[in-house]
């Protein structure tokens, strides 16, 4: 029996391999197992071929495995496109409609069996049935999940055709009674239930915002960010908030500020191109001191690149890409639950300190599904320094701390000018050099004053040996650390932008040999290492671009030719 099993569901669009994959997932969760469904798809507006890749396992997990134990196709049509995402082995099971023709040869190249099933006919013969369903309760036979599990997620889910789609899951789990003795990929029995969570990265980043207080959204629609607004509209409604769809990522940003400068928390979301265009803005909100924060849900670039993919690509412009010197927050989350707490936490750090903050998620957590446990919340600290009224009133006095009290607009006395413009003490623009520099000296002091406390990384284990990522890398080093069984430490960094040279120094006292994980071409995050931070020892670095992920077998081969050279 298995501890984790992996199985993939493709086809052609309108297949509904999507809903059977979503199906199998929140049955695994309802059987009381922990489970992470990803997705692929072409850059198709509408239908195309896709693939929902689903690992149900005894053990929480943010990263999918080395192979896929099950591959079910309802047809062929251009899913060889997917050949690459969709890694197989000797003893990987292949499924498909001999009514659509054999296997595409690159998905039997590493000699996975294949087993013609007749998901079409079998479809058929129930009135109403798809095939989808079919394949559905064959997957879920086969890696021993109850029936009833399936039935009770199909109930949840589906809306007409019910007792039909049912039916069609039990010909399918039905089927897989054959083939369960020969393929023996029936998972262990699940752990002890818990409270758990079923919940997108995008849906995760949407909760935080709404805990740390954000009222206010504006954003246009982009892949893969859209279903963090459609995820929030209605939510936001149910507790007096709002939710615009402005016309493009210039005017969602511009709308955003004006809300917060109004005294809303407000927020954004969008993928790489959308904040290439949002970056004036950003350092409109700098100089202006209004909070504000973007949700970036990172897909492969440059330019439009591959819309439906994930890439940690956006490193650079996140950290550096505003003009002047704009200090500002960048958060990362690493896992699909932390899209809670990271944005919650980046709401609070852009209102207590009056700046942007940026969130990098990514295609990877923003689309993905997953069983979580559900987190546990603390209260929110952060909180803006308001003023409603005072003679003199100073909008950018120069404080100890850097952060100046902000008044709601209309407060009595506290009438100011916020713009782009270099400005003094009361907000009047000056070209001045000592007001310039005073400013300056004033918004640096804010982030640099910064305590994050625990916050600013996940470090995880012990040794000479540090494996340093952040974002959607996190779950796949994890995961080779285990499987490596020996003394090696996993830093994970949150906080990308104020750094925090002294923290990560201390992390990695001992430490002789850092390997460096990342998902992009040239070395971002490596290069952003390096020029702020000291790395002891020697320094690897294991990087590629997307929309391959990194699977935990790669890293710890890393690990273990490390050991031996």
């Amino acid at each position: 029996m298995k501890r984790s099993v992996s199985a993939a569901l493709a086809g052609s669009g309108g297949a509904g391999v999507m809903t059977a994959g979503n199906m199998l997932l929140e049955a695994a969760a309802l059987a009381g197992y922990y489970g992470l469904m990803t997705r692929t798809s072409g850059p198709q507006i509408r239908g195309g071929e896709a693939a929902a890749m689903v690992r149900v396992s005894t053990f929480a997990t943010d990263g999918q495995d080395d192979r896929f134990d099950l591959l079910a196709a309802i047809d062929w049509q251009n899913v060889h496109r997917f050949a690459s995402e969709l890694p197989l082995g000797a003893r990987s099971l292949v499924i498909g409609d001999p009514a659509h023709g054999e296997p595409p040869a690159v998905f039997l190249g590493s000699g996975a069996r294949y087993v013609p099933v007749p998901l079409k006919k079998i479809a058929a013969g129930i009135p109403g049935a798809w095939p989808n369903m079919v394949a559905l309760g064959l997957v879920a036979g086969l890696i021993g999940l109850p029936f009833d599990a399936v039935g009770r997620a199909a109930r949840k889910a589906m809306k007409k055709g019910l007792e039909a789609g049912i039916a069609a899951a039990q010909a399918g789990f039905s089927e897989a009674t054959s083939l369960q003795e020969k393929q023996g990929f029936v998972l262990e029995e699940p752990p002890s239930k818990s409270s758990r969570w079923l919940i997108t990265g995008n849906e995760a980043a949407g909760y935080g915002a709404l805990r740390a207080g954000v009222r206010f959204v504006a954003a246009y629609p982009i892949t893969p960010a859209t279903e963090l607004l459609e995820w929030l509209s209605p939510a936001l409604a149910k507790v007096g908030g709002t939710l615009v769809q402005a016309e493009d990522e210039l005017a969602s940003i511009n709308m955003a500020l004006g809300a917060s400068y109004g005294g809303v928390p407000s927020l954004t979301a969008t993928s790489g191109p959308g904040l290439s265009l949002m970056i004036e803005s950003l350092g409109l909100g700098v100089t202006a001191e209004i909070p504000v924060v973007v949700v970036d849900v990172m897909r492969t670039g440059p330019s439009t690149g591959i819309a439906t993919k994930s890439e940690q690509a956006d490193l650079n412009i996140a950290l550096n890409g505003l003009h002047g010197d704009a200090p500002h927050v960048v958060v990362a989350p690493n896992s699909v639950a932390d899209c809670i707490a990271a944005t919650e936490w980046a709401v609070g750090l852009a209102e207590s300190l009056q700046v942007p903050a940026i969130v990098l998620s990514d295609q990877y957590f923003g689309q993905a599904r997953a069983v979580v446990d559900m987190p546990a919340f603390s209260k929110n600290e952060f909180q803006r320094e308001k003023t409603t009224q005072g003679e003199n009133y100073k909008r950018y006095a120069i404080t100890p701390s850097g952060v100046s009290p902000m008044a709601i607009p209309g407060a009595p006395g506290c009438t100011y000018t916020a713009d782009g413009l270099e400005h003094n003490e009361k907000g009047t623009p000056s070209s001045q050099a000592g007001d310039h520099l005073a400013q300056m000296d004033k918004r640096a002091r804010k982030l640099a004053q910064l305590d994050p406390g625990e916050g600013w990384a996940s470090i995880e284990g012990e040794g000479d040996t540090a494996v340093v990522t952040f974002g959607s890398c996190t779950g796949p080093v994890r995961e080779a650390m285990v499987r490596y069984g020996k003394n090696v430490r996993l830093i994970s960094l949150r906080l990308l932008s104020p750094v925090q040279p002294q923290r990560l120094k201390k992390a990695l006292e001992g430490v002789k040999r850092v390997l460096v994980v990342e998902q992009n071409h040239s070395g971002q995050f490596l290069r952003y290492l390096r020029a702020d931070y000291e790395l002891p020892g020697e320094v690897k670095s294991l990087r590629r671009p997307g929309p391959l992920p990194f699977r935990p077998d790669e890293i710890l081969q890393c690990l273990n030719g490390w050991e031996a050279s």
